[in-house]
């Protein structure tokens, strides 16, 4: 079947599934596991994840990222997008609202520990209509309970809905390299640099700077999770230099590029300097 047969095949058994047949549902090859990239909203939480790769879920309010070990956490009845490359290995559960616990109702990205990461891909391998008493039934409980206490990770870069500091926004997420200032853009939106400053971070929580940075460095987990050069990435992404890159990187992951992958080395490809 083409991709757009197969697209068409998922959307048809999405729109036809008016309850989930267990609990928890998301098997090898279910529609949770296929990228659907048009805007979408379900009626059951969504977890999702890449098991190889960096998956990305848009929201009206934010980005977020997931490379392996990091999973989006989806509420029912938000509208989002789902984005990564075509070789993306994605795991993905639906999850009834019943047994999701008193998770928050907003997104966020959750670390997946390595026991967790197991879980879910033992469970994608049971048939949807797993027994609910039983060894499969009790492998459900402990995966709920380790995605309840799963912590939360600094993997968002929250959106404005004002509309200059959207445009602003675009424009930097087209070019996360660019320069230009604050006072750049205050000339182009015909609004004074202090009031742009204020409205940043009201509607994002962030600085203008802050934003940016978290901007270039979450842009930069795709290419270095592929294996490309630190440097060449870090100058991709607007650093005059490999290390400004790499300071920067861990102050806001707390690692270095290196070590923030090479803690899953079991999973996904290491960035070379």
């Amino acid at each position: 079947m083409s991709s757009i047969g197969q697209q068409a095949a998922v959307i048809t058994r999405l729109e036809a599934l008016k309850s989930l047949p267990r609990p928890v549902y998301g098997q090898l090859d279910s529609p949770p596991n296929l990228k659907l990239g048009y805007r979408h909203s379900h009626p059951w939480v969504q977890l999702s994840h890449a098991v190889e790769g960096v998956l990305e879920v848009r929201t009206d309010s934010g980005r977020f990222i997931a490379p392996p070990l990091r999973a989006v956490w989806i509420p029912a009845g938000v509208t989002h997008q789902v984005f990564c490359a075509p070789d993306t290995c994605i795991r993905s559960l639906y999850i009834d609202q019943g047994v999701a616990g008193d998770a928050p109702d907003h997104c966020r990205v959750l670390q997946v520990s390595p026991l967790l990461r197991e879980l879910i891909r033992h469970f994608s391998t049971l048939p949807e209509t797993y027994a609910e008493e039983g060894p499969e039934g009790r492998l459900v409980q402990v995966l709920l309970d380790q995605l309840s206490c799963a912590p939360e990770v600094e993997l968002v870069l929250p959106l404005p809905a004002e509309p200059r500091l959207q445009q602003l926004c675009r424009g930097l997420q087209a070019q996360p390299e660019s320069q230009e200032s604050l006072a750049d853009w205050s000339h182009v939106l015909g609004v004074s640099e202090r009031t742009l400053s204020r409205l940043f971070l009201r509607e994002t929580g962030l600085t203008f700077r802050a934003w940016r940075q978290r901007l270039r460095l979450l842009s930069a987990l795709p290419p270095l999770e592929r294996g490309e050069r630190v440097t060449d990435v870090a100058l991709g992404c607007g650093y005059e230099s490999l290390s400004a890159f790499i300071a920067a990187f861990r102050e806001q992951f707390g690692s270095t590029p290196g070590e923030f992958f090479r803690a899953d080395s079991g999973v996904s490809r290491h960035p070379a300097y």
